[in-house]
């Protein structure tokens, strides 16, 4: 059984621009390789290259995208904002994929603790 990781539209696309700047990168990373090679005769392959490829690559091939509903709940792609009680202090979040989390740009994963609380809650809820 293949599992398939779920993400946003916008996360699909910043993994195809990575790709894309890999790929766009390669033909410097093989003249440093060939100098490298010309040099001191040093025959490694460029391993951090063709591993970020693979890995970005089975990212994009077990990814479910996951289009943003309007029905009014939190799920994946929507933007929440969190009002605490005790403060009145507001925080703003966009839920996403696990392999979109980043905290420092708001972005949470459904799967964290704190998505799962408020996964497919409507909007007013406490």
């Amino acid at each position: 059984m293949v599992y398939f990781q779920k993400m946003t539209p916008e996360g699909y696309k910043q993994i195809e621009d990575e790709i894309a700047r890999l790929k766009k990168d390669r033909p410097r990373r093989i003249k440093i390789l060939q100098a490298a090679r010309a040099a001191l005769g040093d025959l490694s392959e460029n391993t951090e290259y063709t591993e970020a490829k693979r890995y970005l690559g089975k990212q994009l091939k077990y990814t479910e995208i996951v289009e943003t509903k309007d029905d009014g709940k939190v799920d994946l792609g929507k933007t929440v904002v969190l009002k605490f009680d005790d403060d009145e202090d507001t925080e703003e979040y966009k839920i996403v994929g696990r392999m979109e989390a980043d905290l420092a740009d708001g972005n949470i994963s459904f799967d964290s603790p704190l998505g799962q609380a408020i996964m497919k809650k409507e909007a007013g809820t406490t």
